[in-house]
């Protein structure tokens, strides 16, 4: 989104006109044109497109270059989130014409190497286009999926800053004149994912009974240290303007979860396939949830999954099993990409058209207090029979060496940027 200096839409919504950032070159020396940012776009929205992001332009009918530095984006009807939109972490720019696999941008750091879930290293770009930003010569990224092995790298000073420490090492951390803590409140949401397309949690029942049989408060405070907020089985933060208030809380009620249960006709064990990869103490969490859904006589069978290869091998394949979600710009953004039926991130596989209607009609209404009406619908079709058991909303949690400065927390993927905002004092 820093590429675009400016943004504006016609009367109707329906046609944004983005002016682009002058004078900034990419990784190989070219010079960023309008060209370039609308062959990035389109590689995303592209009939045959596998990319994350290809929901976001869901009603975009062409982007394309109208001036050196000028893009026009039309949409097939009007959507005053598109600006948001186009804040998806999924669409970096890339030279016109270029190989998405060459890692070519315009970001601070080039890439000098690439291996997936194992490491990435980068050296500064001596012309990045803004000031008083990357300050380090070299950034190396390490994948280090064990949550013990991550802490002791940081204790240990093998790294210098660590994403998704253990809530409960915050106390120590907090004593230790050499570390950092760091707990921000954020609209980062770590949930159960039941696939609502296939026996058992095709039944409502079924689902809202595994929604009553879990104790929020005493997860948030066994487990996480009561790092967090309370979840509603939405995606939608409290900060968020179109937060609906008026949503009823979904409490811990083991006498309904017993009464939907008894309903649905399931009888056998409930299989819920966890790993810690889901989300920070994801093991921990589904072992509460067990505790506090046998006591409306459900059974939950925890099955055990390796963290390598959970989110090809379990995600979306499992009918039962951990995920997490670091939210979205707006709210919009958030239930299109996720829960409309065709979104390629819809784990739940929960497919309901007049939640699909409702959200094009959303983003579409220029009147604020409609539009937040519209949204409150939204969220409560979700409470009411979507497929995912949302205890939470986390709190981002990062750990750091004493000797690191320059992080900038916020409420929306915290540390993306850290590679650029970082230095070393000493």
């Amino acid at each position: 989104p820093e590429l675009a200096v400016e943004w504006n839409p016609d009367a109707t919504a329906k046609t944004w006109v983005f002016k682009i950032r002058s004078g900034v070159e990419f990784h190989n020396g070219k010079t960023l044109t309008a060209e370039d940012i609308a062959y990035s776009l389109n590689h995303h929205r592209k009939k045959d497109s596998k990319s994350l992001a290809r929901s976001v332009f869901a009603g975009v009918s062409d982007i394309k270059a109208t001036a050196p530095l000028e893009i026009t984006v039309t949409l097939d009807s009007a959507n005053v989130d598109l600006p948001g939109l186009m804040a998806d972490y999924h669409l970096l720019i890339m030279p016109d014409g270029g190989d998405p696999n060459a890692g070519i941008g315009t970001g601070p750091y080039v890439i000098e190497k690439f291996e997936p879930g194992v490491i990435v290293r980068g050296k500064r770009n001596e012309k990045y286009w803004k000031a008083g930003r990357a300050h380090a010569d070299v950034v190396e990224i390490i994948a280090i999926n064990d949550i013990v092995a991550r802490q002791s790298a940081l204790q240990g000073g093998v790294v210098h800053f660590i994403t998704r420490p253990d809530p409960k090492l915050g106390a120590l951390v907090k004593n230790n004149p050499a570390l950092k803590w760091f707990d921000l409140p954020s609209a980062m949401h770590y949930l159960f994912a039941m696939r609502c397309d296939s026996a058992p949690f095709d039944n409502n029942d079924l689902r809202l009974a595994m929604k009553y049989a879990v104790d929020r408060q005493d997860l948030l405070t066994r487990v996480y240290a009561n790092s967090g907020k309370l979840g509603n089985d939405h995606p939608v933060p409290a900060f968020d303007p179109m937060f609906s208030a008026e949503v009823p809380i979904r409490a811990y009620d083991p006498d309904k979860a017993k009464f939907h249960f008894k309903k649905s006709g399931f009888s056998g064990p409930v299989q819920l396939s966890v790993s810690d990869a889901g989300f920070t103490s994801a093991t921990a969490a589904a072992t509460l949830y067990k505790e506090h859904a046998a006591k409306a006589g459900i059974d939950i069978a925890l099955n055990r999954v390796p963290a390598d290869g959970y989110w090809s091998d379990v995600w979306k394949k499992k009918p039962f099993c951990p995920a997490y979600w670091g939210g979205r710009v707006t709210a919009g953004l958030m239930l299109q990409a996720v829960y409309t039926s065709q979104s390629p991130n819809n784990e739940t596989f929960w497919q309901r058209p007049a939640f699909d209607k409702l959200l094009a009609q959303a983003q579409a209404e220029l009147n604020v207090a409609r539009r937040k009406e519209m949204f409150h619908d939204l969220q409560m079709m979700l409470w009411e029979d979507g497929g995912t058991v949302q205890p939470l909303f986390a709190n981002t949690l990062f750990a750091t060496s004493a000797k690191v400065d320059g992080f900038a927390p916020s409420p929306l993927f915290t540390a993306f940027r850290a590679a650029e905002q970082l230095y070393l004092t000493s």
